[in-house]
């Protein structure tokens, strides 16, 4: 019984090393994405989580932490919040899911330790499955044990393979050190968080398909805790959805059930209610505001702070 025991502890720890080794020998061998469909792992990824991850020092007790997907990076401009008096870091990822949103709070919240948490509530992402920002994240940051507990919550082999191979990359230090200034088409990061876009302005007007957004269960959980976690820390915290162009918002059908999903959690602003712009000339796509609509959206985000006094400003460095 011992030797039958043994002989299958050896084919297993066997089966593990050589899974292991065809991931690492794939990944540094083939370098078409096409040829990757089970892995995908790409440092420097176009939304520059990496260099949000890198600029986390320079902002330790930020006044404003902004969390929560594209419309929350391409939304909040820190160099507007920083001209009000407000330091801000903005933590915002690529189709950012609860579940991303969870172990980044879990990994850095207790070092940013921000006076208040804006959190950007795209309702779209509460119905993925959250590999695409799994998969950014797995190549942005380290891999810990909260990493791996992100993995086995998306559950799916993609995860798993690029998850080997980002832990090899970071165990032998094959990752290259990121350029000063980042840009990508477009696209310009800023020191903060912010991802500026050249300024366009949108004209893909059509037929509006309706949509009913349904909420995955596994995201509303990791909601529901990311609450917990930043309430536990005993830090105010707000529900924003940044304004989508009035072609995209009226394809949605449930807007009212999915208001009132976000106001059962906390204070809550739509601004696709409050702010009347114009699709032409306030974004630049379907989703994304323009710098017009940047500037226009953000201070009035910052009139509603300064406001309600959510934030006792940060009291200049003189250094």
């Amino acid at each position: 019984m011992r030797s039958f025991l043994m002989k299958i502890f050896l084919f297993t720890l066997f089966t593990v090393v050589f899974y292991c080794s065809s991931i690492i020998l794939w990944g540094e061998l083939i370098h078409n994405p096409s040829y990757k469909k089970n892995m995908h792992y790409y440092i420097g990824y176009y939304n520059a989580m990496s260099f949000r991850i890198n600029d986390i020092p320079d902002f330790k007790k930020v006044d404003i932490l902004f969390l929560g997907s594209s419309h929350a990076y391409r939304s909040f401009d820190t160099r507007i919040f920083s001209d009000h008096g407000y330091t801000s870091l903005n933590f915002g990822s690529s189709a950012q899911t609860p579940i991303q949103t969870e172990m980044l709070l879990e990994k850095y919240l207790g070092i940013l330790q921000p006076k208040l948490i804006i959190y950007e509530v795209y309702p779209f992402t509460f119905s993925l499955d959250g590999l695409e920002s799994g998969l950014d994240l797995l190549a942005s940051d380290r891999i810990d044990l909260q990493t791996v507990k992100m993995v086995i919550t998306l559950n799916q082999v993609k995860a798993y393979n690029t998850l080997i191979y980002a832990y090899y990359r970071q165990i032998f230090n094959r990752n290259k050190k990121l350029k000063k200034v980042y840009t990508s088409g477009d696209n310009t990061y800023i020191h903060g968080g912010f991802v500026e876009s050249k300024l366009k302005y949108f004209s893909g007007h059509g037929s509006i398909t309706k949509d009913k957004l349904i909420f995955n269960n596994m995201q509303l959980k990791a909601f529901t805790k990311s609450l917990e976690l930043i309430k536990s820390r005993g830090i105010p915290f707000i529900l924003v959805q940044s304004p989508v162009t009035k072609f995209k918002y009226q394809s949605w059908i449930n807007t009212k059930e999915i208001d009132s999903c976000f106001l059962s959690n906390g204070i809550m602003y739509n601004f696709n209610n409050l702010l009347n712009l114009n699709d032409s000339l306030d974004f630049y796509d379907a989703d994304h505001l323009n710098q017009n609509g940047v500037k226009i959206f953000c201070d009035s985000m910052i009139r509603i702070i300064d406001r309600k006094g959510y934030v006792n400003k940060a009291k200049p460095d003189n250094r």
